[in-house]
């Protein structure tokens, strides 16, 4: 059988269903277990507190499904109804002080604090008004009161914190989707720059040489050459710019090691010249070695800060790459072994050092050669 959709507008919808907010929905249903279970083994079966129950269990069920799957402008209506409830069966069951807790709990993820507060203090005091009326213990009223005010601090700071977190998350894929907008229409600018006059030019020759095929050859066959001089030359340009687009840079994947980490709760601090000339070919595979350790600290790491250094002295260049995560990366796994393919490609080397528990660092070697260091001088 199919689980219910969230509704768009729903709780479980509006944050896109995250895995917490599926486990609390589902744990905090198997506590009605103890609704019947407790006073059962108490006092026994008897229908003045087993009707009540069953009927209190079918309307928190359908107000609980409905607070999580529902809309969230009706979330504050289902978290009060599980209140009510709680309260209307206390007097003959105790373990309905749940009902009440979950409630106030509940109320929390309306993000409207001023409610829940507020219900949580009438909570208490009706819980005192139970003490008397039915002989409920009045410290129950404290337990009311800690007990919303402890699961509603708890509801209301996750859900603000994953409501940030999704923001961030859309923004993230806006930028990238605007940024990709203008990268192609960057290369549809710099493409018809490049291409638009070189083709009009050779249609004209071959059209010219074309005409002159019989009148006269010779003619006909330098503006051939010359056709076939032209399209060699915009053959290479139209390769230095795809080669240009695909290559990367250090800086432009700081930028996005930084959005990627922190966008996950890893703090990152980086170190780099201003002025940071590497050759491209050079600087392309370094940047594919950072962005692959990058996503090892993400995936893998469990830390919470890492680092990047880079460092250019001369002819030697350092690349230092570390987080606090639980370290033990294996000498061959998690991409390791491409890096250090790359890395020896440009004639480097790649040392690893992660003791178990106490994070990870990789180090990255570089002896610019003569004619390296020439051609980006």
């Amino acid at each position: 059988m199919a689980l219910p959709v969230p509704r768009k507008d729903s709780l479980l919808g509006s944050l896109h269903s995250p895995a917490y907010l599926r486990w609390q929905a589902a744990l905090q249903v198997l506590w009605l277990f103890a609704l019947i279970q407790a006073p059962w083994a108490v006092n026994g079966f008897h229908w003045r507190w087993f009707l009540p129950t069953v009927l209190s269990i079918v309307i928190y069920l359908v107000c609980y499904a409905q607070a999580f799957l529902g809309s969230m402008k009706r979330l504050p209506f289902h978290a009060l109804a599980i209140v009510a409830t709680g309260f209307a069966l206390w007097p003959v069951n105790g373990v309905a002080l749940g009902l009440v807790a979950i409630g106030l709990a509940l109320l929390a993820f309306a993000a409207r604090p001023g409610l829940w507060l507020g219900a949580t203090a009438a909570a208490a005091i009706l819980t005192l008004a139970w003490s008397v009326a039915f002989g409920i213990p009045a410290w129950h009223a404290a337990v009311v009161a800690l007990t919303g005010l402890a699961g509603g601090m708890s509801n209301f700071l996750y859900v603000r914190s994953a409501r940030r977190d999704l923001e961030l998350r859309l923004s993230q894929v806006e930028v990238r989707r605007l940024a990709t907008l203008a990268e192609r229409e960057r290369i549809g600018r710099d493409l018809h720059d490049l291409l638009g006059h070189t083709l009009s030019l050779i249609t004209l020759k071959s059209e010219l040489a074309r005409r002159l095929a019989t009148a006269d050859p010779a003619r006909a066959q330098r503006e051939m050459e010359e056709v076939e001089r032209v399209a060699r030359h915009t053959l290479g340009e139209v390769r230095s710019a795809v080669t240009g687009l695909r290559a990367g840079d250090l800086a432009s994947e700081l930028v996005a090691a930084r959005v990627m980490l922190e966008a996950s709760g890893i703090a990152l601090d980086t170190s780099m010249p201003d002025a940071l000339r590497l050759p491209e070919s050079v600087q392309a595979s370094l940047a594919l070695v950072l962005r692959e350790a990058i996503t090892n600290i993400h995936r893998h790491s469990q830390a919470s800060a890492a680092r990047v250094d880079i460092i250019r002295t001369g002819k030697e260049f350092s690349m230092r790459i570390s987080d606090n995560g639980r370290g033990g990366l294996a000498a061959h796994g998690n991409g390791v072994s491409g890096m250090r393919e790359r890395v020896r490609q440009v004639g480097g080397s790649l040392a690893i050092d992660s003791p178990a528990k106490q994070g990870t660092t990789l180090t990255i070697a570089l002896t610019l050669s003569p004619a390296l260091t020439e051609s980006v001088a």
